[in-house]
């Protein structure tokens, strides 16, 4: 049997270099080498991830997910599950890359290459090298799309249906006195 070594790079902000050498059983699953990734980096692990498997470009291809979220039962495609699948099974060429979104809502993303294939196993994925301090995981912002923060100004004046702007308060002759007796009970 043999191992797998991945370089798996963090796509930071800032100008430096952060990357884990990882090696890991060809037969383990990719939830072994998500928690192997999230560890690595002192991530709690405790957010939805997905992995892509990726082309030379980066792009996104086939996701294998970390918990099958699917709602329907007749979708055209089976997902695929992290604990389900194993690297052997998805990394196929020499050189594969593939991309780990962590937290959907700070959007981490890590960058990962199949750097080599080593004839010892391992009894668990371990780290190899270590390069550059990892953030820490709540130290990016939650990524909002551009402009939805001006989709809600509550500063400004809104009209309801009928015209009338929003008042602060509540006008009593407006609903009653307030009281159930209004209405019998």
């Amino acid at each position: 049997m043999s191992a797998y070594k991945f370089r798996v790079l963090l796509d930071s902000d800032k100008n430096q270099e952060i990357f884990r050498d990882i090696v890991i059983n060809r037969e383990e699953t990719f939830e072994t080498f998500y928690n192997a990734i999230v560890a690595s980096f002192n991530f709690t692990g405790d957010q939805m991830a997905s992995f892509y498997m990726s082309n030379d470009e980066w792009d996104k291809g086939f996701e294998i997910t970390l918990m099958d979220m699917s709602f329907d039962e007749d979708m055209p495609e089976p997902i695929a599950i992290m604990s389900e699948n194993k690297l052997i099974d998805f990394v196929k060429d020499p050189d594969q890359k593939v991309i780990l979104v962590y937290d959907f809502m700070r959007m981490w993303i890590f960058l990962i290459e199949l750097i080599d294939i080593v004839k010892e196993t391992v009894d668990a994925p371990k780290v190899v090298m270590s390069v550059g301090i990892a953030p820490p995981e709540d130290s990016r912002m939650i990524d909002m799309e551009e402009g939805y923060e001006d989709e809600f100004d509550l500063d400004e004046d809104f009209e309801d249906e009928f015209g009338d702007e929003f008042e602060d308060g509540y006008d009593n002759e407006d609903y009653g006195n307030g009281g159930y007796d209004d209405y019998d009970y």
